[in-house]
């Protein structure tokens, strides 16, 4: 199948991260606003192209004076840095439906190279027959190397926040 030009439906999509808080737990969180241009064969992704953008200012923990920190020049810097970006430079099948895909992820104004598992979750028709397409993509990254490097000891030992931020994503998409 020839290559086609895919949209995000971002009201059945979404963009999650979870960080270690306080060295016991975890906080989750979200960005609602992205947008993503594919150009794939849904069922073969081994010469996709893929361009994703997430709006910072979307960030939503469930907490509005943590996401307001989030955003401030200690975190994200908000008005520097408005989006985060990732453009994938390399895609290798790794089994039936599982790629690794590997691209410039830029944060802060730092680009590093990032890997994400995705998975082919399938393709069909919705109720008005347009051709849609599902994938599911896990990855993680240490923020420290991205310029976000805020923290605070704890009494007990340790810091407030882990460095290592884990990323899940579910996309669906619409051919364009």
């Amino acid at each position: 199948m020839a290559k086609q030009n895919w949209v995000v439906d971002p009201t059945h999509s979404t963009v999650e991260f979870t960080v270690k808080h306080m060295m016991v737990s975890k906080v989750k969180g979200t960005f609602d606003s992205f947008e993503a241009k594919i150009e794939a064969d849904a069922s073969d992704l081994t010469d996709a192209t893929i361009d994703f953008s997430i709006d910072i200012e979307s960030i939503n923990t469930r907490n509005k004076d943590r996401d307001a920190h989030l955003k401030s020049g200690d975190l994200f810097d908000l008005e520097n840095h408005p989006k985060m970006t990732f453009k994938s430079t390399n895609v290798v099948k790794t089994d039936d439906d599982e790629y690794e895909v590997t691209g410039d992820l830029t944060l802060k104004g730092v680009t590093k190279p990032t890997t994400f598992k995705v998975t082919f979750e399938g393709e069909g028709k919705n109720p008005w027959g347009q051709e849609v397409a599902g994938f599911s993509a896990t990855g993680k990254l240490n923020r420290s190397e991205f310029g976000l490097t805020y923290n605070a000891a704890l009494e007990t030992g340790g810091v407030l926040v882990g460095d290592e931020v884990k990323i899940a994503i579910e996309i669906q998409a619409s051919k364009a």
